[in-house]
Parts: C-alpha cells; structure tokens; sequence
C-alpha cells in the first residue's frame, strides 16, 4: 500500500487553519502507539532539562508532530526540523510561525548527506530508517552531529513482523519501506560501528499494541486507499474502536515484551 498519497489527502485537510492542525496532532498522538512510546522517552531525556537551553534535530520530522510536542515542553530548546518533501517543510514552518514558536526552523534536507558537526544535545528519528538504505551513513552523520554524550532516539519497525511482514514470501505493508524492519542486533551493531559508545534497544508493539495498531491504523488506512470516500465513515469508525485502542496502547507502553514489531532504541555519543 502507498502512504505518501494518504498522507498527502491528510495534511490537505488539516493544514486549513491552525487550529484544525493542533487537533491533527492531538489525534495522531492519541492513535499512534509509537508516539506514546516516544513521549515517554522525550520525557524521561526532557526530565531535567526544561530549565536549560538545548539544541535539538528532529530527523525526518514529517507533519511535524513531535517537533510541536518537543517545542511545547520548554521554549528555551532550539529546534531545527529535517525533512526532504518540501510541501511538509513549508506547512511546517507557517504553522510555527501562526503559533508563535519561533525556536523552532524547517528546512529540506537529506539525512544521508546533513552532517553538522556536535551540534545537538538530542536527535530524534521516528519512522525515518525503513526509508533509508544507506542507514549506516546516516547513523555516522548522526553520531558527527551530536555532542559529547548527546543521545540519538529512533523509533522503527523489528524483524518481528515489522512494516506487518511475517514470512519470507510477504512484502512490507508500507510500499515506501526499503527494509522490513531491523534485528536489535544489526541495529546496536550498526549503531556502534558508526562510533556510539553506548545503545539501548527494546521492542514496542507488543501483542496490545500489535492488536491496537490493526484496529486503529492499518484497517482504516486500507479501506482510505480502497476509497477516499471512507473519510466520512472514519469518525464512526474511531467511535466504535477508539475506546479499545487507548487501553491496548496504555498496556504497551507500560509493559515490557520479549518480542514487538516495532523498535526503541536510544545511543549516546
């Protein structure tokens, strides 16, 4: 299934009026189980850092999301946002600016060539691996871009049936994915090979959240690229499941899993 057209129809839709995109965000942070996981690590970095100034690299950043949330938590973080689709940059930038967070810039950039010298106490990179096949040089111009014991955060698909691939005969539920999803190993490896000292990594999307995400993102999204038409049942549809979708997300989040379909994984300079 192609993504990008969907994305494209909703950030149409939202990108109206800043008041209908806070309400986009809202509800992406409510439905995406993966943000839940990355807020909680945003908070515990964030933990005892509102009062300090902080420079910071969302990268990849998409509709922008967790640059807003980041943005949100202390207006004394820099925030410099990374993404190569130059619609989103620039919806980005107008919506922060109608807003008023003026510590926080958008601009195009490919992660595979962006390197700026220890320059950032924080990267972060949701959803953003599984579309890059030159990973490693990417983690090495991550690693050249932070500071001294700067820690980078990804969140990405497992090879646990990440990208919904379970079989050597399965393709990636998302067509724009170049890879299916990382083994903890080959990521701690790669992470290290490209000069980490330290990495963490546990899986997400356990069997609540593999559960929640069918209910509250894969069936809608199949039944959006069968018909655009269905965006007027979409809020009947939320009615009925969103209730379950919380519980299971709240049970994922807060619980541990020897195996996910998606990846947390955190590395320090």
């Amino acid at each position: 299934m192609q993504y990008d057209p969907i994305k494209r129809v909703l950030g149409n839709a939202f990108n109206k009026t800043p008041f209908l995109r806070r309400v986009f965000y809202n509800m992406l942070d409510l439905l995406l189980l993966r943000a839940w996981h990355v807020h909680k690590e945003l908070r515990e970095w964030a933990a005892n850092r509102r009062g300090e100034e902080q420079h910071i690299l969302d990268a990849g950043a998409g509709f922008g999301q967790y640059t807003y949330y980041l943005s949100g938590m202390s207006s004394k973080w820099n925030i410099l946002a990374v993404d190569v689709k130059e619609e989103q940059v620039s919806d980005c930038n107008r919506f922060m600016r109608a807003i008023g967070r003026y510590n926080v810039l958008f601009k195009i950039a490919d992660l595979v060539k962006f390197r700026q010298p220890e320059s950032y106490d924080l990267i972060l990179s949701v959803d953003v691996m599984e579309h890059i096949l030159e990973d490693v040089e990417v983690f090495q111009n991550f690693h050249a871009s932070l500071r001294p014991g700067g820690m980078l955060l990804i969140s990405t698909p497992s090879d646990q049936g990440g990208s919904d691939v379970h079989g050597d005969d399965e393709t990636s539920f998302i067509e724009e994915h170049v890879r299916d999803g990382y083994n903890i190993k080959e990521i701690e490896d790669k992470l290290k090979l490209a000069g980490f000292s330290k990495v963490q990594a546990r899986y997400s999307y356990g069997k609540p959240g593999q559960i929640s995400w069918r209910l509250s993102m894969k069936y809608p999204l199949l039944m959006l690229n069968a018909s655009k038409a269905f965006f007027v049942l979409l809020p009947f549809y939320y009615l009925v499941t969103f209730p379950f979708s919380l519980v299971l997300n709240w049970r994922d989040v807060n619980g541990s899993h020897p195996s996910g379909t998606g990846l947390i994984v955190k590395a320090w300079k």
